[in-house]
């Protein structure tokens, strides 16, 4: 039996480490390349984890603003110079609840009104639509020597019904309380 020979002149020495190593690189980039980007995946993930587990151990108000896909999803847009601006959101397999205060100018509570698609000729005086359960979750307290005003701004499913009640006793500085209630 013949073992068949190799066509050509035998490689080279220079040949074979340029081919060598043009192997070396090709390996690399096939397997080193998706394997740095799965080890960074992981990490991202991970963060990602542990910053959603942090929010959602929280067991009241968080003193920052709502993550604009939160306040896209629960349809609450908050005004962009507002002060003070504190959230919290429960969820179950029933609804999801976005909680949202903050303060703002009567300019800016116009403006929030319109962006929720209704107006100040909507807010019933001397009313607080957002109820004892909702408040307590979230440690409101709405008293009596106050100047509350209020609406319930109800949509067609699935979008969410917003409970807006807003203290005016300061009319230069408004303080709103929302309660945007979803179901999946």
């Amino acid at each position: 039996m013949t073992v068949p020979h190799q066509a050509g002149p035998p490689e080279n020495r220079r040949h074979m480490i340029v081919r060598r190593w043009l192997t070396a690189a090709v390996i690399v980039l096939l397997i080193g390349i998706p394997a740095g980007y799965l080890v960074i995946s992981a990490e991202q993930s991970r963060d990602s984890g542990r910053d959603k587990e942090a929010e959602s151990s929280v067991t009241g108000l968080q003193d920052s603003w709502p993550s604009k896909m939160k306040r896209n999803v629960f349809e609450v847009p908050v005004p962009a110079q507002s002060q003070d601006v504190a959230y919290f959101e429960t969820s179950n397999w029933k609804s999801s609840r976005l909680y949202v205060e903050f303060t703002t100018s009567g300019a800016g509570l116009d403006v929030f009104l319109r962006e929720i698609g209704t107006t100040r000729a909507q807010l019933s005086l001397g009313k607080v639509t957002i109820s004892h359960r909702d408040a307590t979750t979230v440690g409101w307290d709405f008293p009596d020597d106050h100047d509350w005003s209020a609406t319930t701004h109800r949509l067609p499913d699935p979008r969410p019904v917003r409970d807006i009640t807003v203290d005016l006793s300061d009319p230069a500085a408004p303080h709103v309380y929302v309660v945007s209630t979803a179901a999946p």
